[in-house]
């Protein structure tokens, strides 16, 4: 078996993979709106109790619009950053699809990228109108200035590159261990915490915002949506950034160094 290296590349081949897997997708897309939906589902049910609990005041400096807005905003960035293909790498290491994927032409990560471009756009084809209609009945506030709406384009493309090779290199663990994905399970449940979906960071106790801060968790989600809804001076923008390049530094390096480890290691058969 041949075993490609990271640095592997065919672009025209990754391409046309990435097309082909939209298109399957496309195909599907009725179930895969219901995973949409279930993701936004407890987005939802935070996005009325703080609302609820905001009624008679701002809650944390926050106003019931001021809550909304988060939330919806929240409600996009999640659809765009979450790696859903991270789950799926583990299986392809445990049941031997990942022989398959090593005698293609072209490096195994574009499998994990053609999934996570053909579900961001299937998602976000769902996620835009309903947030839209949303919007129009919940009445959001943003305050998000022209620096702040240019400054969320690269927080949230640094979101997603985060979440993913965060993932990835978890998942990577399942060349050692069949149980790779509780660990990917317990980065979920971190970001649900810290990453300021259960409730934004300004309403966590005090040690827990101290902990969102200096986690990778929180700027796979909570730092984007931070950014365009205002919450942020420029001292904490940039702050903000240099936490979330430095995580993504320590995301690649993980990934690079599990990734080669692990092919030395792999002997499945089948696939």
């Amino acid at each position: 078996m041949q075993m490609h290296k990271l640095t592997a590349t065919n672009y025209r081949g990754g391409w046309a993979l990435v097309k082909a897997t939209w298109a399957s997708w496309m195909q599907h897309r009725g179930f895969f709106y219901l995973v949409a939906f279930s993701w936004m589902i407890p987005l939802l049910v935070y996005l009325f109790v703080w609302s609820a609990a905001a009624s008679e005041g701002a809650l944390g400096g926050l106003t019931p619009g001021e809550l909304a807005g988060y939330y919806l905003a929240l409600i996009l960035v999640n659809q765009l950053t979450f790696a859903s293909n991270n789950w799926t790498v583990g299986d392809a290491i445990r049941y031997g699809r990942m022989n398959v994927l090593l005698l293609r032409p072209l490096s195994p990560a574009y499998d994990a990228l053609a999934s996570e471009v053909a579900a961001k756009v299937v998602f976000t084809t769902f996620a835009l109108p309903l947030v839209a209609v949303l919007a129009l009945l919940l009445r959001p506030e943003l305050h998000a200035t022209w620096r702040d709406v240019l400054a969320t384009v690269p927080a949230l493309a640094l979101a997603w590159a985060l979440r993913f090779l965060w993932g990835y290199w978890l998942a990577l663990l399942a060349f050692w261990s069949t149980r790779a994905d509780a660990l990917l399970s317990l980065q979920e449940s971190l970001t649900f915490l810290l990453g300021g979906q259960v409730a934004p960071i300004a309403l966590l106790p005090d040690l827990l915002q101290r902990a969102a801060v200096v986690l990778p968790f929180r700027y796979m989600a909570a730092f984007p949506v931070e950014i365009l809804t205002g919450q942020l001076d420029t001292s904490q923008l940039w702050t903000g950034f240099a936490f979330q390049v430095g995580w993504l530094l320590v995301a690649l390096i993980l990934f690079v160094v599990m990734w080669r480890a692990g092919l030395k290691r792999y002997s499945a058969v089948g696939g």
